[in-house]
């Protein structure tokens, strides 16, 4: 088999830039059973708790700034004239940065090490902020959505690497639930926080740069904590996923593609609607609060049924939820209601896909599948605001939830097919739900597959519900 270059496909380098990957013992399946389930019940040690807790402080921070300044565009782009298409761009530029920064950023933590790397993108991601405030041109908007979307995938690597080092296998599931919910709760409040001053002004801006800024100090004192070491990930290419399970990757995609008109666009839909700042506000944040009250009781549905039929049932109200909502008044209550349907469907949604995934690929691919679901998630959420914006701007505003539900339709259609003629994996088969976030970097693979391939214990030993044939579903 051919060995991936460590530079480009390491989990994570060593802080002082060397590649150690002894810690790994190979890269097999039975040396990883060895070494890390051994302290299956493991708790971490005082240092590491606190480690963990800076880091959440430090995501929370990070992903407040990132929620604020999001909106601010969003609405900001409205009030400035810009067209609904030149909106999209800026706002997938954001999208574009996430894609392209895995790689770099990868390299440049082997030569210089975390926390050099963590404080000169956090400082370039404060600066991009300002310069909004300073240069309200769509080129220079749509250059700074780039900056500061490569900025905060490399943050998230940092963090998300530190996160799975500092967890043990026997907290690990707690840890991504946290991140999870840090994730969203924090874009919540950055979204909501428009409403605390003018969105035309300058001072929003100033915000945002400073609760980036601020994110420094909890993570960089917590660089005591022990370095990740690398751990090479074998890759999975598209078509290979496709041939374990197609209906992940057409559900990643879609998925990342309603996500992205969602989160880029749904400030620019409020602001043409005439919707107040807080009513815009209130209509940004309920998704979010949708999709952090509804994970849990979805995934808990989707670990006692087939889990397909679970995501059948997610796309189907999905769907429906994004018509009706281009049938309601903006600024109703129902409206308000139906987004918190709309986010408690989406977002739950991908952490389905992930975890149906995993159920049908190979052991030894699980990293490598997961890593490739982020990206094309990713690729999802680049082509939707594009599309959506676009679709806007011909037949108007209701195109922002017709996208969205014609996403969901793929999906639904699809899986429709799949039930049709495919034999479903049994339920008592499946793996353990996985709350995966949206725009998690491949760093949170993880906290993802090691929960999952550890699903039952029995003393010191594990007995693993994970399938040995590949028939794909």
């Amino acid at each position: 088999m051919e060995q991936p270059n460590p530079a480009e496909d390491a989990e994570i380098p060593a802080a002082n830039g060397g590649i150690d990957a002894s810690r790994d013992g190979g890269s097999s399946h039975a040396g990883y059973q060895r070494t890390q389930y051994e302290d299956l019940a493991a708790e971490p040690e005082g240092d590491s708790a606190a480690g963990l807790w800076a880091l959440f402080l430090g995501l929370g921070l990070l992903m407040i700034g990132n929620g604020l300044n999001g909106a601010v565009i969003g609405v900001r782009s409205g009030s400035e004239g810009f067209s609904v298409v030149v909106t999209g761009v800026i706002m997938a530029g954001y999208f574009a940065g996430f894609l392209i920064a895995p790689s770099l950023v990868v390299k440049m933590i082997a030569s210089v090490g975390h926390i050099r790397v963590f404080a000169g993108l956090a400082s370039l991601a404060s600066s991009a902020v300002l310069i909004h405030a300073l240069s309200v041109l769509p080129v220079t908007w749509t250059a700074m959505r780039f900056v500061f979307g490569f900025c905060f995938a490399g943050l998230y690597i940092v963090i998300e690497s530190w996160l799975a080092e500092l967890s043990t296998p026997a907290n690990r599931g707690r840890t991504l639930a946290v991140y999870m919910i840090v994730s969203m709760a924090g874009l919540g409040i950055g979204q909501y926080l428009i409403a605390v001053a003018d969105p035309n002004g300058f001072r929003l801006f100033i915000v945002s740069s400073v609760l980036v800024s601020l994110a420094l100090v909890p993570v960089t004192l917590a660089a005591a904590a022990k370095v990740p070491p690398s751990r090479p990930i074998e890759k999975v290419s598209i078509r290979e996923l496709i041939g374990y399970v197609p209906t992940g990757v057409v559900g990643s995609f879609m998925s990342g593609a309603s996500a992205g008109v969602l989160l880029g666009l749904a400030a620019l839909y409020a602001t043409r609607s005439g919707l107040s700042v807080h009513r815009t506000a209130a209509f940004l944040i309920a998704p979010t609060i949708g999709a952090i009250v509804l994970q849990w009781p979805v995934g808990r549905l989707s670990d006692r049924v087939s889990r397909r039929n679970v995501i059948f049932g997610v796309v189907i109200a999905a769907a429906a939820l994004s018509v009706i909502a281009s049938t309601v008044r903006p600024d109703s209550a129902l409206m308000l209601l139906i987004m918190f349907g709309i986010g408690g469907t989406m977002f739950p949604l991908y952490s389905l896909v992930v975890s149906y995934t995993l159920d049908w690929t190979p052991v030894e691919k699980t990293v490598g599948a997961a890593g490739t679901l982020v990206r094309i998630n990713g690729s999802g959420a680049l082509v939707g605001p594009l599309v959506a914006a676009s679709l806007m701007s011909w037949f108007g505003d209701d195109a922002f939830f017709f996208t969205m539900s014609a996403a969901f339709s793929v999906i639904f259609a699809f899986v429709a097919y799949r039930i049709a003629f495919k034999e479903a994996l049994p339920s008592e088969r499946q793996t353990k739900f996985v709350p995966f976030p949206a725009r998690a970097s491949n760093m949170a693979i993880r906290l993802v597959v090691l929960p999952v391939k550890a699903t039952k214990t029995v003393g010191r030993s594990v007995v693993s519900r994970r399938h040995e044939h590949h028939d794909p579903n």
